[in-house]
């Protein structure tokens, strides 16, 4: 399920303490005038300026982002550099991760449209393939899986396994001996299978790759030249992760291409256009009627088809995997489109602030100023350098903190040993915390060795520190015992 505003702060809290323009020139300098009653449209100079001053402030890497209105390109840019110094621009391709679900979305109600997928009927009856340890997989339909209502779920399927999965093919088999959480049609649950599974269907009921699909259907009849599902075809940036502020570029761990849930490659520049069609204008990709449908929320979720809604029209889907994220944002109702990508992937999300920065400006508003953000990344190196401290002040002070606990009852003593081993309890637990506090989302340990990092080593630092004291007072209790028991030997026993 999609975090809601407690469950996002509580997850917060956890880290802190332990823890995506061809054909379509862009718009010449100056805004269109705004129309009597409406906000001012922001000019060039002003996105620009804000997202200059956004980079600087917040360290990242590389940034670039593009914003459309109607049938034009108000501005793309890119800001930073890559990892070989090489400045990012609005044709940087980065990968846009989860964004990748609305392409999928819109592959099959391509598909729909010209017959080959029946939206409403049973997947299994269209990919034979599908097999799960469930009788309920009957049940689902398309639409369920794109409107993420199919039943699957992080919970109930293995994502281990699914993980080492060497080809589309092969990930639909291993979900062979896999259950569903709930009755299809009745939960929504935010699972990447569900978009996997759908382009395994696209391959089918097209007879082409994936990528393929995309690359005839949706990137090329939008222009979009600097885009792909494989990275032997469009090279991406290099990407980083954050260490306490510090980004550090990294490798991506290697999985099959083509993921229907996070595959795409793409540039701000790429995705002006794919904005625009969206947003109703431009080359139109699907009718208006499937537009509609793909933004329309399901019956019990704020979930549409590849795309998440919100009760102000305005519909959304963010994306990040090891070291990049992305963020795209339509406004059907004022023609208005943003994306953000970077290619660094840390604890806080920079391209979230920079969409509410844009946000701000198609509406008229003054963006919050950026500003560094330093307060969670100093904060957790304060925490671990203070672990360290605690650690080897306490190994040292074993000898008297055992002598003043001598004589008292053994519970208590027990008591003020037992927090101790807490740090490493939460660190052997956090995959299993972070998927409770974001509604059943798995982040294996993988993934969390890259943007969770940090508070992978604060928690680290905390277990060994809270071991290594656990065990200096353990050893100067045992070496204080024959005295403590010659003290309690009553008077006149024998030696």
């Amino acid at each position: 399920m999609e975090r809601t505003p407690l469950t996002r702060h509580l997850t917060a809290a956890l880290l802190a303490l332990g823890l995506a323009t061809a054909g379509l020139a862009p718009a010449a300098a100056g805004a269109r005038a705004a129309e009597p009653g409406l906000p001012a449209a922001p000019t060039p100079e002003a996105i620009d300026t804000y997202l200059a001053d956004l980079t600087e402030a917040s360290g990242v890497p590389g940034l670039s982002a593009v914003v459309t209105h109607d049938d034009r390109v108000v501005h793309a840019a890119g800001y930073g550099h890559d990892a070989d110094g090489s400045p990012v621009t609005a044709d940087t391709p980065m990968r846009v991760a989860s964004v990748t679900k609305s392409f999928t979305a819109t592959a099959v109600m391509i598909l729909a449209e010209d017959g080959r997928i029946d939206l409403d009927g049973p997947v299994t009856d269209q990919l034979p393939e599908l097999r799960m340890a469930d009788p309920r997989v009957d049940e689902i339909t398309v639409r369920q899986l794109l409107d993420q209502t199919s039943g699957l779920a992080d919970t109930s399927v293995d994502v281990a396994d699914l993980a080492e999965a060497t080809s589309r093919t092969d990930y639909v088999a291993r979900l062979h001996d896999d259950a569903l959480a709930t009755d299809p049609g009745t939960t929504y649950a935010y699972c990447n299978v569900n978009f996997d599974v759908a382009a395994r269907l696209v391959e089918v009921a097209s007879g082409r790759p994936f990528g393929d699909f995309l690359a005839e259907r949706v990137f090329g009849p939008l222009g979009m030249s600097g885009s792909a599902t494989r990275d032997d075809v469009v090279r991406p940036a290099d990407g980083y992760t954050s260490l306490f502020g510090w980004w550090v570029p990294r490798e991506e761990p290697r999985w099959f291409d083509d993921t229907g849930s996070a595959g795409v490659i793409t540039t701000a520049a790429d995705l002006g256009p794919w904005l625009i069609s969206q947003t109703g204008h431009g080359r139109r990709l699907v009718p208006d009627a499937d537009l509609d449908a793909m933004h329309t929320p399901s019956a019990v979720g704020e979930y549409g088809l590849g795309w998440h809604t919100e009760d102000d029209g305005t519909r959304w889907h963010s994306g990040f995997v090891m070291t990049y994220r992305a963020v795209e944002w339509i406004d059907p109702a004022t023609g208005y489109g943003i994306a953000v990508l970077t290619n660094g992937a840390g604890l806080t999300d920079v391209t979230r602030t920079a969409l509410d920065g844009l946000v701000a400006l198609t509406r008229g508003e003054a963006p919050v100023p950026p500003a560094g953000s330093p307060t969670l990344d100093l904060g957790l190196a304060a925490v671990l350098l203070a672990s360290a401290a605690l650690g080897v002040v306490g190994v040292l002070r074993a000898p008297r903190w055992a002598t003043r606990r001598a004589g008292r009852a053994c519970w208590a003593t027990g008591l003020r040993l037992a927090w101790l081993v807490l740090p490493a309890l939460v660190l052997a637990l956090l995959p299993a915390l972070a998927t409770f506090l974001t509604g059943g989302r798995t982040f294996p340990w993988p993934s969390l060795l890259y943007f969770g990092l940090p508070v992978v080593l604060v928690l680290l630092v905390a277990a060994l520190a809270g071991l290594a004291v656990l065990g200096a007072r353990l050893r100067a209790l045992l070496r204080g015992l024959p005295r403590t028991l010659s003290r309690r030997r009553p008077v006149g026993s024998a030696a």
